[in-house]
């Protein structure tokens, strides 16, 4: 019987690793120039994993392109950050694709979109949602041109399908764009975990850094490890792709204890709803301490990711004492090349006396509404902000607030308040809260101000600190002169900087009438296109009135003319 039930569930296993059938044939190629990948699906990135494929375009922006299917613009995108200039189309057979970073639409997308920008005297409009009859596509259509705008770290295309009904994303390259690719997944880190408190990896407590040395291509081993009660591994890995030097991520990681798969999972799709569970996916510790990403191959019981098959106790495994076990972890592109990694497992029962747990005086009871306070600081958690109940440390220490140290994931913002009755009027307009983690680098985060008191909303636990901002902006004409005829230019460029709390907004016009101003905020330069609007006369007015985080203002005036 037991046989039997052995069979079912290696059946049920296998049976869930299948993929859902897409079509191969519908959609081409989003450009006309090869097909390499600077970043793939899934993708461990920042609080959430990467929803779709990057395109590397040589380095260039301007390269066009074109609808892979029949459709229409069911929604268009410009923001400062994110994605950018983003494009939309939805298809006839149930899919959207979504086009990001770009340089601009193609006519008359992009008229549309400067009208609006004009109307609404902004750069980032957010979503606009065309009828489907505004902007009918064709397949072969040019629908706008590769950039680098949003949050783009270089010139190239992001690349995405999703189910529209759903919105659910899925892995662009189960629809047939075919990326040259023979090279194996390489292993950086391999991690051993104690998970029960009566849980021992060689004698220790601790989690342990397991060595792996190569017996054939493709194929390690570690040394054997002495172990006992419930145990989890973790891998550091990546994959490349022919034509790129680029770390992507991996299609699919899973582990097998003596020959039978107990934990799976793949990256075929995901919603973004639940991209934030990456943090329990990975050593989120780990990965703030030491800025690698492990994967575990055990799930807790907060995560809600959907991307797991088929769990066998949820990938944690029971190592009883004087039995031998043999790990393997194999690591899969979506082209199937296989790395593996055996780790043979004795169990050995450990004398080591449990050491108690650290606490502190500010226990989280993740289910509860918590807060706290220490001098002119105030904490406080909404319910279920945290994933589990845990003791966090809480101080302030010369002008600075620690909230614990931020190695734990949070579900939800909480909010850092600050008492300011201590400060004159005029500080308490230039001050703000700066995360300063990094003592040398403050960084200014979003400060809301009330009467005697400024609060943040965020995410990351951390240490916070009140700064002032006393300066003015920096702003500096760059490719014309006060009173310089610019005939011959086809557009202005202005340098603009604050390193105290940031640039907020800024606000640009010609002669008194609002211009469109695009913000490279990598670069800190603001560009107006003479395309965008003819103008009367030959002297012109161009006036920037530019504003900080806290409202410290700096107005340039320059006279330019023009034919």
């Amino acid at each position: 019987m037991k046989f039997y039930s052995f069979l079912f569930l290696v059946f049920l296993s296998q049976f869930g690793f299948t993929q859902h059938q897409y079509p191969k044939n519908y959609f081409s190629s989003p450009l006309k120039i090869p097909i390499v990948l600077s970043g793939t699906f899934g993708e461990l990135r920042s609080n959430h994993f990467h929803s779709g494929i990057d395109i590397k375009t040589q380095g260039k922006e301007g390269i066009p392109i074109y609808a892979p299917a029949d459709g229409h613009v069911s929604r268009i995108k410009i923001g400062q950050y994110g994605f950018g200039k983003a494009i939309y189309i939805e298809h006839p057979n149930g899919y959207t694709t979504v086009y990001a970073h770009l340089q601009k639409f193609k006519n008359p997308i992009q008229q549309y979109v400067k009208f609006i920008q004009y109307k609404k005297e902004k750069y980032a409009i957010g979503n606009i949602f065309p009828k489907p009859e505004k902007f009918p596509i064709k397949k072969g259509d040019i629908i706008g041109y590769t950039g680098d705008t949003g949050g783009s770290g270089g010139p190239h295309l992001h690349y995405e399908i999703r189910n529209t009904k759903t919105e659910k994303i899925i892995n662009p390259l189960l629809f047939g764009i075919n990326p040259k690719d023979n090279k194996r997944p390489t292993i950086q880190k391999l991690i051993a975990y104690p998970l029960s408190d009566d849980a021992r990896i060689d004698n220790s407590t601790n989690k342990a850094v397991l060595q792996f040395k190569q017996v054939e291509e493709g194929k390690y081993i570690t040394d054997r490890i002495n172990a006992y009660g419930i145990i989890g591994f973790g891998v550091s890995t990546f994959d490349r792709l022919n034509g790129a030097t680029n770390k992507n991520g991996i299609y699919s990681l899973e582990m097998k204890v003596n020959g039978t798969t107990v934990y799976y999972h793949d990256v075929e799709t995901f919603s973004f709803s639940e991209s934030k569970f990456i943090n329990l996916l990975i050593d989120y510790k780990h990965y703030k301490k030491y800025k690698k990403r492990v994967q575990k191959t055990h799930k807790v019981l907060e995560n809600r990711l959907s991307l797991y098959k088929n769990l066998v106790n949820n990938g944690k495994i029971v190592i009883e004492n004087g039995l031998n076990y043999t790990v393997e972890i194999l690591i899969k592109d979506l082209k199937n090349n296989t790395t593996s990694v055996k780790i043979p497992v004795k169990g050995v029962k450990s004398n080591l006396i449990f050491q108690q747990k650290d606490t502190t005086n500010f226990k989280i009871t993740a289910k509860n509404f918590n807060k706290f306070q220490q001098k002119n600081s105030i904490i406080a958690f909404p319910k279920n902000t945290f994933y589990k109940d845990c003791f966090i440390d809480f101080k302030v220490e010369n002008g600075v607030t620690k909230v614990h140290t931020p190695t734990i994931p949070l579900d939800k913002r909480y909010t850092l308040t600050f008492n300011t009755t201590h400060l004159t009027d005029l500080q308490k307009q230039q001050v703000y809260i700066a995360n300063v983690d990094y003592p040398k680098y403050p960084r200014y985060v979003s400060t809301k101000k009330k009467f005697n008191k400024v609060y943040t909303s965020t995410k990351s636990l951390g240490s916070y600190k009140l700064l002032f901002d006393t300066k003015k902006p920096y702003i500096k004409l760059l490719n014309f002169y006060n009173k310089q005829w610019v005939t011959k230019h086809k557009k202005l460029k202005v340098k603009i900087i604050d390193k105290e709390s940031g640039i907020r907004n800024y606000h640009a016009t010609i002669d008194n009438q609002w211009v469109l101003m695009e913000f490279n905020h990598k670069k800190g330069i603001l560009t107006y296109d003479f395309s965008d609007k003819k103008l009367v006369g030959s002297k012109h007015l161009f006036k920037l009135v530019l504003s900080d985080n806290v409202g410290n203002t700096k107005t340039l005036k320059a006279t330019f003319f023009r034919k």
